[in-house]
């Protein structure tokens, strides 16, 4: 090969190192729903006899749904700030390490965390629609 055809081979990026990157980051996401889903279904049956009690004492069921997925939320709003602080100063470094790979665009910015956020919407949503369908005799009962 000449050195034209590998500068420009070079250039072109590591297609394979791109491929995992990207299944990595997959995964990652997916763990995430797995993660904020389990903390919201775990702190919802812990909440079981407090939510039958609301719903007994006459609250909407949207309010409780609404509940849940606030603290949900908030959680993970903190969660991504945090995130999105720390990784401010990372598009440097990966510039430095992978020739190539563009993490320091804008959108990316703007892309992962929503994404995330979406995530952690359904993941929130599955046991928080779960807590409205609790009746509230035997959330009453519940130990």
């Amino acid at each position: 090969m000449s050195m034209r055809s590998v500068i420009d081979r070079q250039k072109g990026g590591d297609v394979l190192f791109t491929r995992i990157l990207g299944c990595f980051a997959i995964l990652a996401l997916i763990l995430s729903a797995i993660g904020i889903y389990g903390l919201i279904a775990y702190s919802v049956g812990q909440r079981t006899h407090e939510i039958g009690i609301r719903l007994a004492l006459g609250a909407n069921r949207q309010d409780v749904l609404r509940m849940v997925l606030r603290e949900g939320l908030k959680m993970t709003a903190i969660g991504g700030t945090v995130g999105l602080a720390m990784s401010l100063p990372l598009p440097k470094l990966f510039d430095a390490l992978f020739f190539g790979l563009h993490f320091s665009e804008v959108r990316l910015f703007f892309i992962v965390p929503l994404a995330i956020l979406s995530v952690a919407m359904l993941a929130t949503y599955i046991p928080a629609r779960r807590a409205t369908r609790v009746d509230p005799m035997v959330a009453l009962r519940y130990e």
